[in-house]
């Protein structure tokens, strides 16, 4: 199994210990996602140190504020380096108030502009406030912008009304610890419908932790409770969409 996307140097636990649960959980690759100059660096040093760990860098939209030319080019030097595969986490978010929306919108542009040029694909946030649609609106307009050639992966998926047209557009659709809570029916019909080869899971650890250990944060070994209920809901075995994801993560991040 594979877990697509968490924060590991976010965890309390010491790095060493959460990989070697990992391990134990049958987990041969995690993607651990920078959130700002600071942490894109912590998740590549922590990707150099182990094999089975890769790293995304970028700018979260809510610390966007004072993104400016010297922090694209920061994000855009420190993916050279050969552990990093993607870019992100990157995006829109209206649910929260911490960075301003013109401030996400740069930030957005300029980390998805990066992305194409250097061929790797983009970690994209969308969250909204309560019933309203307008961050994930807008994050598909500013990618369809980006043209058909940009991979993108939208991660913790939460927009069940809007996975047609992610599937539409070829868009790797990330299902986190959340589509087991007993409130997301909705996020459950969804994960049926996204195609084989464009399905992910992932933890967003020490966020998000599924449904039977919502006491403790999360880590990477608990994505395979999310993956056994994708599973489950898809109708076919753990085996099987273990290896379909696993398939998926390695043709997208290149790993």
């Amino acid at each position: 199994m594979i877990d697509s996307h968490a924060h590991v140097t976010r965890c309390r636990e010491d790095a060493d210990e959460l990989l070697a649960a990992a391990g134990e959980a049958g987990l041969t690759r995690i993607l651990t996602v920078g959130l700002d100059e600071a942490s894109n660096r912590e998740q590549i040093a922590l990707a150099e140190a182990h094999d089975q760990v890769f790293a995304a860098v970028g700018r979260h939209p809510n610390d966007a504020d004072g993104f400016d030319r010297a922090a694209a080019d920061d994000i855009e030097s420190l993916a050279a380096h050969e552990k990093v595969v993607a870019i992100g986490e990157t995006g829109l978010d209206f649910y929260r108030d911490t960075a301003t929306p013109d401030s996400q919108r740069a930030a957005f542009e300029a980390q998805v502009a990066i992305a194409g040029r250097l061929g790797l694909p983009v970690v994209i946030h969308m969250r909204d406030a309560e019933g309203e649609e307008r961050a994930v609106a807008e994050s598909f307009e500013t990618l369809d912008r980006a043209g058909p050639g940009l991979e993108v992966v939208l991660h913790c998926f939460s927009a069940p009304e809007w996975v047609e047209r992610a599937g539409e557009r070829g868009w790797y659709c990330s299902f986190a610890g959340n589509v087991t809570y007993p409130a997301s029916e909705a996020l459950r019909e969804a994960a049926v419908k996204v195609p084989d080869d464009r399905i992910l899971v992932e933890t967003d650890a020490p966020y998000l932790t599924p449904q039977s250990k919502r006491r403790d944060r999360n880590q990477p070994a608990f994505v395979v409770e999310t993956a056994g209920l994708v599973a489950d809901l898809r109708g076919v075995g753990y085996d099987e969409l273990e290896a379909t994801v696993a398939a998926n993560a390695a043709r997208l991040f290149g790993w």
